[in-house]
């Protein structure tokens, strides 16, 4: 499976030379099974990261509408190793920083919508070879998908190779029935395991030699140097790459965040499934060293590990990284001793077998939408279309790189808000218990607000702490409007219930500092319970025990209220 999708994914999507792909499947992989923790995971050329790549070599070779490269081929060399660099140098530096936590923050909405996406882009990118409309295509020169898309309903149905289109559609044919009919035979491996891909490759390329479809027409693969330039080994940042990092550095981000978020789901897939742990950061480290070496051979395209494959390589009896060190050295004898055999391989059964992986893609898709809806995940929703309707009308970076603001901005607008909740008292005892989950509690203090707060304190979620506690004296915790009249009275004593804060930074005591200046300034009694040793030691610091006073400050709720109950300057409130 392997060897067929690298080259399909070279040649067809990267528009580079096939070797590239197999290069991308097999030096990236044995570095990564040498420092990656994932003992399942296969790391080798993705589809959606190979159409990044060709996208971004399409566009460096028409930057000047009015000129033309002497040399294509190494231009797109150039730009891949460029890539390739930036990618490997990316993750390994997010890596050594520790920042593997990335996984996160971005949500599976807007990788559903980047996948859909791009499995729509690359199905409307390979009927075009498919269909035998390359050469049309080069005089006309559509540019984004949607000028693809029209350019396929102008000539799809009548300026179509016939001979191309039969080769292309016998090829997806037999492909969907052997994986459909393997479908039903899963408890026997021996044909649950048939590489119907492989079948397809080799059937077709023999097929081709024998009636020489290359006379009726139909493009071939030919001749494949295994050297893609001068030299087998080139360092990366050589002076003829430099003029192409600028330009390619937001292609290389989102080749390195997508490719990393891929990988880290397949990972944690196989670790929960074989029983072991993983650490984002150290996949990181080991993805990037991978990516880095692989640049050393020009043009290898971006290596990331497949949720596909690698659960195939869990099937099929992979327990260590060993089996990966096998894999990519198979891969890598068949680049040098395998190539010559697929001379007459049909380009058109390459487009075949990428549109097989887009079926894969788009499998999983209505599942999602229908959970959505199910949920009423309205956010998750707009987030997945926007990112599809931007990536098909614009382009896979606009698409992707605007979700992934929103997606961000959703995570500091939800971080930024101090989960806060007002305390009441359970009648009859010394407890008291947020009055928004336990209908029970009672507000029995006149003029006094208990507030619990539920979280660690930072510069982020304390930075709207006035306006949440105003919100809160005035409307308590039900949702209102700011234009709405007040449902209460301002509180003349605050009781802050602090024992889920276990840290507080420097900013978050600042602001604390300032508020309860403003608050002493309006006459507002303020009291603390249950702090912890760190921010109270924190708050020593920034002087407000000082602004305070020891006796602000209680180790509980009962013994706080009882102070307020037996102080007349406060009680009278």
């Amino acid at each position: 499976m392997l060897i067929p999708q690298s080259v399909s994914y070279a040649s067809s999507l990267a528009k580079l030379s096939p070797v590239t792909g197999l290069f991308s499947a097999s030096i990236p992989g044995i570095i990564y099974a040498l420092l990656g923790s994932s003992r399942q995971l296969n790391v080798a050329p993705e589809a959606a990261l190979s159409l990044l790549v060709g996208q971004a070599v399409s566009t460096t070779l028409h930057s000047d509408p009015h000129s033309h490269p002497a040399n294509p081929d190494a231009v797109g060399l150039a730009v891949a190793s460029a890539i390739a660099v930036q990618v490997g140098l990316i993750s390994f530096i997010l890596g050594f920083f520790r920042l593997g936590f990335i996984d996160v923050v971005l949500s599976r909405a807007l990788l559903r919508g980047f996948i859909t996406a791009v499995a729509v882009v690359i199905l409307i990118e390979q009927l075009i070879p498919m269909l035998g409309l390359t050469a049309l295509e080069h005089s006309l020169n559509p540019r984004t998908t949607l000028d693809k898309l029209l350019f396929l309903l102008e000539h799809g149905f009548t300026n179509f190779h016939r001979p191309t289109a039969l080769v292309s559609a016998g090829a997806l044919g037999v492909l969907v029935f052997l994986r459909t009919f393997k479908g039903f035979f899963k408890k026997y491996p021996w044909i649950y395991r048939i590489p119907e891909v492989l079948f397809v490759v080799i059937a077709s390329t023999i097929l081709s030699d024998e009636l020489r479809w290359d006379e009726d027409g139909i493009e071939i693969l030919g001749s494949v140097p295994i050297k893609t330039g001068g030299h087998f080994f080139k360092f990366p940042l050589h002076h003829s790459h430099l003029k192409y990092l600028k330009g390619t550095t937001s292609t290389a981000v989102l080749i390195s965040i997508i490719g990393f978020l891929d990988s880290i789901v397949a990972a944690k897939q196989n670790a929960a499934r074989f029983g072991y742990s993983i650490s984002p950061n150290r996949e990181l480290v080991a993805l990037g060293a991978a990516n880095l070496v692989g640049s050393f051979i020009p043009g290898t395209l971006p290596a990331y590990g497949s949720i596909t494959r690698s659960r195939i390589n869990g099937d099929v009896g992979g327990r260590t990284q060993m089996a990966s060190i096998v894999c990519s050295s198979i891969v890598l004898l068949a680049t040098f001793f395998l190539l010559p055999w697929l001379y007459y391989l049909p380009k058109c059964v390459l487009g075949s077998i990428i549109c097989l992986v887009v079926w894969s893609l788009l499998a999983e898709t209505p599942e999602d939408v229908i959970f959505y809806w199910k949920m009423r995940a309205w956010i998750d929703m707009t987030l997945m279309s926007l990112t599809f309707v931007l990536t098909i009308l614009w382009s896979v970076q606009v698409g992707v790189i605007v979700s992934l603001i929103i997606s961000l901005l959703l995570v500091v607008r939800r971080s930024s808000k101090t989960r806060m909740t007002i305390l009441g008292r359970i009648p009859g005892t010394e407890r008291w218990k947020p009055i928004n989950e336990n209908p029970e509690a009672e507000e029995d203090a006149p003029g006094v607000l208990i507030v619990r707060i539920r979280e660690n304190l930072d510069f982020a979620n304390t930075a709207q702490l006035k306006e949440r506690l105003r919100r809160l004296e005035l409307y308590g915790v039900d949702p209102s409007h700011p234009s709405e009249a007040p449902r209460r009275q301002q509180a003349r004593v605050l009781v802050f219930h602090m024992a889920d804060v276990e840290t507080c930074d420097a900013s978050a005591v600042q602001i604390f500092h300032e508020l309860f200046e403003e608050y002493k300034s309006r006459g507002v009694g303020i009291f603390m319970t249950h702090v912890r040793a760190g921010p109270r030691e924190m708050f020593d610091r920034a002087g407000v025990v000082k602004l305070l006073g020891e006796n602000a400050f209680y180790e509980d709720v009962a013994t706080a209220i009882g102070r307020v109950a037996s102080d007349t300057t406060l009680s009278r409130y």
